[in-house]
């Protein structure tokens, strides 16, 4: 059998998903293919699910500090099965929602792993067979999958990536998590609260390195606070697994440390999944690193696309997301572009990091002359209301208009409260414009307000 489609999309996750249904609306005839569950690692073993966890440990730490506010509670204990029941009937009912917005625009989805023919050809093979599609326009969104470390001895039952951590029917006794980015610090934060004994190793310097270095020192000092054993500028030699465990070295700049653990957990990152899409059939070029596209999410061959972390680039659901309704649009014949310059970035651990736009690092390096604000969440009256002191805002700007270059959080809702630097970055505001913006109060969006005037030498509340 043979379809015949305006678009087919490979791949059911946010980017191909977003994607189908944008081009539902645009009037598009769309076949989606997903060889697995729709929604992708995002909704199944990614965003959702740990996000899902993680509110249990929050809401599990609020029970155990009840007293401090007031509220006087019994013994307070952790029900990880029940916990995972609750995830697993959040991840059905969103993923559930996916399918039923896919149905609703008339999206054709078909099960089965799909394979590039020829440029203008696609074969899914499925339970009923072998079918084919062809389409005008075709947008890969395959994702990618949890990297792996060539370390000796690093196999077996004990070993985890993100995907099989959400899933443990059990909590460990200890656990070694390998990579201080967001998901292992995330993880690391997690498990922590749930009262696992936590080890985090990082290869580079420092926590979260890939963002401003004052919020990756600010969050090992919170992971320490939380009693997670933090050891930077590390690296896992090698692993034995041994009667049920798995003992190690780590190396040091100066010391060598040996661990034994129930569970290590490798987050190292993400390849991206190009193997077996018949990507030389379609002749669209790619690497290990990923499927090549410009700024419109074409690939070499104009009529094919490729969004999300199958191109190797920003590797975030947002991301993928919006580069569907880009690519989709273009393929479409509309002119849509990618810009990367306000893209957001959250770390769900405790207490929160979200950051857009350049550190003060990157900005000194791009030769701008910056001037730098911070306040501080103890000083903000909301803050200390909710109980959550630790952290702060911190503006980055260009010193001689003021554009605002980077803002930067770690403290309660900075997820939440980033949204406000993604806007200044999209819209190309200034410390000027943030200053006439009135903030109301009592709310933690004060603190950013602050920081844009700390920038300039005026914070009214320090």
């Amino acid at each position: 059998m043979t379809i015949h489609s305006d678009i087919a999309i490979v791949g059911a996750g946010p980017g191909g998903y977003v994607a189908a249904l944008r081009a539902a609306q645009l009037g598009a005839q769309v076949v989606l293919v997903e060889k697995d569950r729709v929604g992708g690692v995002c909704l199944n073993q990614g965003c959702i699910p740990t996000k899902t966890l993680l509110r249990t440990a929050e809401v599990l730490k609020l029970a155990q500090a009840a007293s401090g506010y007031g509220v006087t509670v019994g013994e307070v204990t952790l029900d990880w099965q029940a916990a995972q029941k609750r995830k697993d009937r959040l991840v059905r009912r969103v993923t559930g929602g996916v399918k039923l917005l896919l149905e609703k625009a008339g999206v054709h989805l078909l099960s089965g792993t799909a394979c590039f023919v020829s440029p203008s050809a696609l074969e899914v093979a499925g339970q009923d067979g072998i079918e084919r599609i062809e389409a005008s326009n075709f947008i890969i969104a395959t994702g990618a999958r949890a990297a792996s470390l060539p370390i000796p001895g690093l196999e077996g039952p004990g070993l985890l990536t993100s995907d099989e951590a959400v899933t443990l029917e059990s909590l460990p006794r200890n656990m070694l998590v390998i990579g201080a980015g967001p998901v292992g610090v995330e993880f690391a934060t997690l498990f922590r609260a749930c009262g696992v004994e936590v080890t985090l190793v990082e290869i580079l310097p420092r926590v979260l390195p890939g963002l401003d270095a004052d919020l990756g020192s600010e969050i090992e000092r919170a992971l320490k606070k939380l009693k997670v054993k933090v050891y930077t500028s590390g690296k896992v030699t090698h692993v034995e697994p041994r009667d049920g465990l798995y003992e190690g070295i780590i190396a040091g700049d100066s010391q060598e440390m040996t661990f034994e653990v129930e569970k290590v957990l490798l987050a190292v990152g993400r390849r991206p999944n190009v193997e077996e899409l018949g990507l030389t059939s379609a002749r669209v070029q790619f690497d290990k690193k990923g499927i090549k596209v410009n700024d419109r999410l074409q690939t070499n061959v104009p009529h094919v696309y490729a969004v999300g972390d199958v191109t190797g680039g920003i590797l975030l659901a947002h991301v993928a997301m919006h580069e569907g309704v880009v690519a989709v649009e273009n393929a479409l014949g509309h002119a849509r572009r990618m810009n990367y310059a306000a893209v957001p970035s959250c770390v769900f651990s405790w207490p929160e990091v979200a950051t857009v736009g350049l550190s003060e690092e990157e900005a000194r390096e791009q030769g701008y002359e910056v001037q730098v604000g911070k306040f501080p969440f103890r000083a903000n009256g909301k803050a200390l209301a909710l109980g959550e002191r630790s952290g702060w805002v911190k503006v980055v700007a260009d010193s001689e208009y003021g554009q605002i270059l980077g803002v930067h959080i770690v403290g309660p809702h900075a997820s939440d409260l980033i949204q406000e630097g993604t806007m200044a970055l999209t819209l190309e505001a200034t410390l000027d414009e943030f200053e006439a913006t009135i903030h109301p109060h009592p709310t933690l969006s004060e603190v950013v307000a602050e920081a844009a005037l700390a920038a300039q030498g005026r914070a009214l509340h320090m």
